[in-house]
């Protein structure tokens, strides 16, 4: 279950890093801001479960949420500003 968690966090925390890269440098001020909360909250998650017992499942978790997060957040960041976003 940690590995899980590990992963789902990873995911997300790499996820909201690329948005807020594609944000930052469309000149996306709305969504940067947005983006900044979902950062911060995945890294507090990362940083309560590492710190943890650690084997080599939760070690695969993590560094497979990062490319998968990343893939993700460029799959997703048109949509998000067709939706929500405009230059300010």
């Amino acid at each position: 279950m940690n590995a899980l968690f590990l992963f789902s966090a990873t995911f997300a925390l790499v996820l909201f890093l690329g948005l807020q890269s594609l944000n930052v440098n469309g000149g996306h001020r709305l969504l940067s801001a947005l983006t900044s909360f979902g950062i911060g909250a995945a890294n507090v998650t990362v940083l309560k479960i590492m710190p943890g017992p650690t084997g080599w499942l939760e070690v695969a978790a993590y560094l497979l949420g990062g490319p998968l997060g990343i893939l993700t957040s460029m799959a997703i960041h048109p949509w998000m500003v067709r939706r929500l976003g405009r230059k300010e």
